[in-house]
């Protein structure tokens, strides 16, 4: 999971192993904070309307809240464990990196200023999406990677640290990412 701006759209995007887009929201100014797209998400609603959390997880980086189904990475590492967590973590939170600069390079207006009214350029990002899942299902060659991105931490506002539901979620995903650590670090 990540948020890139593309003409001053922000734009979060999901992918899977096989870099085939599996979510997109591009409908937010560039300057929305990354959390605040995903919480104003249906897919957010979906996950946290769950009694108990789906198999597998999403991965965010630190611009994104701890969940129980979005793990985030460890920002002091005491230990071992939690190094070869946020290493492992990395290394494939790498994949959505990867598939923006594939994005980017498939689709050359998605590296560039357009210059279209914001909601056009909405919907040229999303075409963009579309076409780029169909050019994986078609196994069309994958145009070489750009440079990863620079993550850019944002952590959570005072504000929603200070609501008793948000303290109580982000503890139950801070012991659900502990078990995760211990389990396979």
């Amino acid at each position: 999971m990540c948020v890139y701006v593309v003409s001053s759209v922000s734009v979060q995007v999901i992918c899977d192993s096989n870099l085939q887009i599996i979510n997109c929201i591009a409908k937010w100014p560039g300057s929305v904070h990354d959390a605040r797209i995903l919480r104003e998400s249906a897919l957010f609603a979906d996950f946290e309307g769950y009694n108990k959390p789906p198999s597998g997880y999403f991965l965010g980086d630190s611009g994104y809240m701890l969940r129980e189904w979005l793990m985030t990475p460890v920002i002091n590492p005491q230990g071992q464990q939690e190094t070869a967590y946020n290493a492992a973590h990395c290394g494939t939170r790498c994949t959505i990196e990867r598939c923006i600069g594939v994005l980017k390079r498939r689709w050359h207006c998605l590296h560039t200023e357009l210059r279209v009214a914001p909601a056009k350029a909405c919907k040229i990002i999303c075409a963009c999406m579309i076409l780029h899942n169909r050019a994986i299902q078609l196994r069309h060659p994958v145009p070489e990677d750009l440079q990863p991105f620079d993550d850019q931490p944002d952590l959570l506002t005072t504000e929603d640290a200070s609501q008793p539901t948000e303290r109580a979620r982000v503890a139950a995903a801070k012991l659900a990412r502990q078990h995760l650590i211990q389990q396979f670090f």
